[in-house]
């Protein structure tokens, strides 16, 4: 499930307070700037840093 067009364009990274950009599955929020995914789980978004993953610098997240 993704999540609501209007939620996107108001939430913000809690870490560095920059754009989220939606995962192509729809499943993710990224933070390009703080290399950060916050998972979607059943429509809400998990916006805790401790709870992130951390991306490489393809935006993919590191093993």
């Amino acid at each position: 499930m993704g999540i609501d067009k209007e939620l996107l364009e108001i939430l913000a990274c809690p870490k560095c307070k920059g754009t989220l950009q939606l995962t192509k599955g729809e499943d993710g929020l990224v933070c390009p700037n703080c290399k950060l995914l916050y998972e979607i789980r059943d429509g809400i978004p998990v916006m805790l840093t401790d709870e992130a993953v951390l991306l490489g610098d393809d935006l993919k997240p590191k093993n």
